[in-house]
């Protein structure tokens, strides 16, 4: 039975988020937005002529995560890596106005730290522009890391690992970050990357997109059906890794959740309107921690991270979800039951 979203609700529930602790830990990064218009084609190339008129930067990838969890009034412990560079220097102003207080980030040598930079005009992006290092760690590193990796999991409630595949997650940190979370009785969630997820064995809930899941699955992405797409999602990835749950997101289709014992539910997309996705799979993981760190069951947190998906796609650029935003919509939503 799905909860019923009233506003009365929604407010019990979310007051309580702020007792809640979430150890983020994976692939942090800074998206610079630069703002502008076009009004004609450059004669140089087949191409709009970008009139920019203003620059942002914000938290992006496990950054991102780690700002919806403080966005919902949880307290967020960020860990992750950059480089030994300029754009670290970012990222303290960065994650002070996320209200991010408490992170943890490793410089390292020879990396470049992750920034993304989108060129919007009108609204849209027009092109995006990536800067990263993608090689993995050392053995070394993972083991002088996970040193204080282990304190920070004993002193929160819940564990999200957000994977972008861009060399920190190692199988080797994997491994420890989930034993030792079950060790500890921790909640895991994991947003995946990457066609083999063996290396996520034992967490407790996935959340990767149709896409991610299909190419898990060894499916043809054009070739296959929102029922087979679950058969084989339950078969090939819940059962085989030892999962509890999974949740898959399908964008304007919505989400859709399996569980341990054959249970499946497909909630319907919440957002009014589409006009970015950037973030969306952050806000989704971010919000269902939360909800499952309160005491909610996979599909009542579903249902709270449909409705927070919901809100940050009617957005463009990055954005985070609120406690009040989600209020809000479910004043809203409950005027019309």
């Amino acid at each position: 039975m799905l909860i019923k979203n009233t506003e009365k609700n929604t407010d019990k529930i979310i007051k309580n988020f702020s007792k809640i602790k979430v150890l983020v830990v994976g692939d942090v990064m800074l998206d610079r937005y630069w703002w502008g218009t076009v009004s004609r084609i450059s004669p140089e190339a087949p191409v709009p002529v970008v009139s920019l008129e203003k620059t942002s930067l914000a938290a992006g990838g496990a950054a991102n995560v780690a700002a919806n969890v403080a966005g919902l009034g949880a307290e967020p412990f960020l860990i992750g890596i950059t480089g030994e560079d300029e754009e670290a220097k970012l990222f303290p102003k960065v994650l002070q106005n996320a209200n991010i207080s408490n992170y943890e980030l490793f410089p390292i040598k020879n990396r470049q730290t992750t920034i993304k930079t989108r060129i919007i005009a009108h609204n849209q992006q027009v092109a995006r522009i990536d800067r990263e290092t993608t090689t993995y760690l050392s053995f070394g590193e993972v083991k002088r890391l996970f040193g204080k990796i282990r304190t920070a999991i004993e002193n929160t409630d819940v564990i999200i690992i957000s994977d972008y595949a861009k060399g920190f997650l190692t199988e080797e940190l994997l491994m420890r970050l989930i034993s030792t979370g079950n060790e500890k009785n921790k909640i895991i969630l994991i947003d995946p990357k990457g066609k083999d997820y063996s290396k996520y064995k034992g967490a407790t809930i996935l959340t990767p997109n149709r896409r991610e899941t299909a190419e898990a699955c060894g499916l043809d992405f054009f070739d296959f059906n929102d029922q087979k797409l679950a058969e084989e999602a339950r078969k090939h990835i819940l059962e085989k890794l030892s999962l509890q749950a999974m949740l898959i997101t399908q964008g304007e289709q919505g989400m859709t959740l399996l569980q341990k014992g054959g249970e499946k539910y497909h909630l319907k997309a919440a957002a009014r309107k589409v006009y970015d996705v950037t973030g969306a799979g952050d806000t989704v993981i971010a919000a269902t921690a939360v909800a499952l760190a309160h005491g909610l069951n996979f599909l009542e947190a579903a249902e709270i991270a449909n409705k927070a998906a919901g809100l940050v796609v009617e957005q463009v650029g990055t954005t985070v979800v609120t406690r009040e935003m989600l209020r809000k919509r479910a004043s809203i939503e409950s005027k019309k039951q």
